[in-house]
């Protein structure tokens, strides 16, 4: 079993940054991080995100609205900064505060700056192959990730636990390009599926995405698979200091024997995801420069 790295990925791809991000003249590229309300999840988000883009040489301007902020409030600051030709990229951070649609509010970046990639129009691009827009980030850090592990989807049947449009949508759609690496045989499941561990035994590679910790158990996996473990839950535990504990989907201790490579949580995918939140940012720039 060989554990796949995904500090040691993110930490070649922050290298590879912040060489480019270096040899820009002019401004730096500048990243909005909105983040409505104290959702503790959230708030260390963030400061992750806003420690790696100081690390690169992007400007990280964080924006914290109060959790009282009202849709519309929410629209007028998106519009500001859609408009600020000094901001290349925004991100608002999920979950927001019921009151506000989520969906509304990622159609409202305009896709030139939707580095997050879930603006209906960079959605729709990668749906058509077309590369002109941004991926979702953990979705294209998944697919980094096994392509960096050398794992090509070629020909393999790829099973997506999970169809939610921030990972388990895309990622099926990635893999499904024609394109190097991609060319695989994807099914996707969820809770409606019939089944299920007839359907995950199944996999050559398997996407765990479904928010539930440690659902996937050994009677789930076929022996030799790849395993790509996205989730992230905390779960109670007395004897951390905290009072809990990271675990992912994916019950590691029973399914890692089995596999030829799986992700750590921590770890693995987290760390990917901002890596590639950071590659859509200076690309953001640099085609602005370009236009």
């Amino acid at each position: 079993m060989e554990l796949i790295d995904g500090n040691r990925i993110a930490a070649d791809i922050i290298k590879e940054l912040k060489a480019k991000v270096a040899a820009l003249k002019g401004r730096k590229p500048c990243l909005a991080l909105v983040r409505v309300g104290d959702d503790p999840a959230s708030v260390s988000y963030v400061r992750k995100k806003e420690q790696t883009a100081a690390e690169i040489g992007v400007d990280g301007r964080v924006i914290l609205p109060p959790v009282s902020t009202t849709q519309e409030e929410l629209f007028a600051l998106i519009d500001q900064l859609n408009a600020d030709s000094g901001v290349d990229g925004i991100l608002v951070q999920s979950p927001l505060p019921p009151h506000i649609d989520e969906l509304a509010v990622f159609r409202r970046v305009t896709p030139e700056k939707d580095v997050d990639g879930f603006n209906t129009l960079n959605l729709g691009k990668v749906a058509q192959e077309d590369p002109s827009g941004f991926v979702a980030c953990t979705p294209a850090g998944i697919m980094e990730l096994l392509a960096r592990s050398g794992v090509d989807l070629k020909g393999k049947h790829v099973v997506v636990l999970g169809r939610s449009l921030i990972v388990g949508k895309p990622v099926a759609l990635l893999a499904l390009q024609k394109r190097a690496g991609a060319n695989g045989t994807v099914t996707i499941c969820h809770s409606a599926t019939r089944d299920l561990p007839a359907i995950t035994r199944l996999a050559d590679v398997l996407i765990a995405a479904i928010g539930r910790p440690e659902f996937v158990t050994a009677d789930m996996v076929k022996p030799g698979a790849v395993v790509i473990d996205v989730g992230i839950n905390r779960v109670p535990d007395p004897s951390r200091k905290t009072g809990y504990r990271l675990t992912g989907d994916v019950a590691f201790s029973q399914v890692a024997p089995l596999c030829s490579r799986i992700t750590p949580v921590p770890g693995g995918v987290g760390p990917m995801t901002v890596a590639m939140l950071m590659r859509n940012t200076v690309e953001a720039r640099l085609r602005r420069t370009a236009a």
